[in-house]
């Protein structure tokens, strides 16, 4: 699997990968509190659609609608067995999907995080991660996904239970933390011990990066951090724009021509698997995609160019310095 994604690579410079997942299901009719996941039984045209939104788009790489079809999480839902079901099924959709495009895009089982906290502070022990992880893993393998994508996690006990779940069935994987409190995760990651750790680890991902977060200049700011000590692709799947509340709804700022810009910065900045996340939508990965394939080879982008071109930073570190360290603030949403 390195091999494809290398040599999509190779070929085009890049790898576009998908947008948000739920906001476009929003669009669709989801209600706030309903776990898209049932949707991939319930509702299978409407996460086709979602996948071909990404195809149409001319994306290479689309993430599954399983974000959050880990037991824990669906336990929330008295839904706890239904882990590999529910992974199966949106892993089985998106091959389908896929296959019909009569090009090569890839399918990539999504896994979020199990929403609990492990280490000495917490209550999930690493066991029952690995655990939770594999049988996830396995339905999105066993549905024909190409590799399996971690996504938003914050500790790195998490990210070294997810790699120990993978490993369990031999399948290739990436995986991205999110860097949403001054640069650091909600667990106080920074860009540099995410490459330490992904570089020390038994069973590595092949790719490796940042999702969410705050915004797409703060998201850039650490993709610089992640890109100073990387050996494998770096990925880059930021926000579109600036949430906000608006008639009770929530919508972010982020134009496609904004989307298009944090796209080449992103390449410009060592990015080459590049993608949005919350409020990324169609509109906004048509353009990504005509940018990136018009690129022109840039300098690495100044920090005052990151912010002037994509609005300012959240904070005034990046959590690599020796500036003091942030108050940890705890975040999080469903992209």
């Amino acid at each position: 699997m390195s091999d494809i994604i290398d040599e999509i690579i190779a070929k085009k410079g890049f790898l576009l990968a998908d947008g948000a997942t739920g906001t476009n299901l929003f669009n669709l009719g989801l209600e706030a509190g309903d776990p898209p996941e049932f949707w991939n039984v319930d509702e299978p045209d409407k996460i086709r659609s979602l996948y071909q939104g990404s195809v149409d788009s001319g994306c290479d790489l689309f993430l599954t609608n399983s974000f959050g079809g880990n037991a824990s999480r669906l336990k929330l839902h008295n839904s706890e067995d239904r882990a590999y079901e529910l992974s199966l099924a949106a892993s089985k959709l998106g091959r389908e999907v896929a296959d019909k495009s009569g090009r090569e895009i890839l399918v990539a089982g999504s896994i979020g995080p199990t929403g609990d906290i492990m280490g000495d502070a917490g209550w999930l022990s690493h066991n029952e991660a690995v655990q939770m992880f594999q049988v996830t893993a396995q339905g999105l393998m066993d549905g024909g996904a190409d590799l399996i994508w971690v996504e938003t996690i914050s500790s790195p006990e998490e990210f070294i239970a997810a790699s120990e779940a993978i490993e369990n069935i031999n399948a290739p994987w990436v995986g991205t933390m999110s860097f949403d409190t001054a640069g650091r995760t909600m667990m106080g990651v920074t860009s540099h011990d995410m490459s330490n750790l992904v570089k020390k680890m038994k069973y590595a991902p092949i790719g490796f990066g940042a999702n969410c977060g705050v915004g797409a200049s703060d998201l850039l700011r650490t993709v610089l951090g992640l890109n100073e000590n990387a050996d494998r692709p770096i990925i880059a799947k930021g926000n579109a724009g600036i949430p906000k509340y608006v008639d009770g709804h929530i919508h972010y700022d982020g134009t496609p021509e904004v989307m298009a810009e944090y796209a080449v910065l992103a390449r410009a900045c060592g990015a080459t698997i590049i993608g949005g996340c919350c409020g990324t939508m169609p509109a906004h990965l048509k353009a990504m995609r005509r940018a990136l394939d018009n690129y022109e080879v840039r300098d690495v982008p100044s920090l005052s160019e990151i912010s002037k071109a994509l609005g300012p930073f959240s904070s005034e570190t990046d959590g690599t310095g020796d500036g003091p360290k942030p108050a940890r603030v705890r975040r999080g949403q469903r992209r």
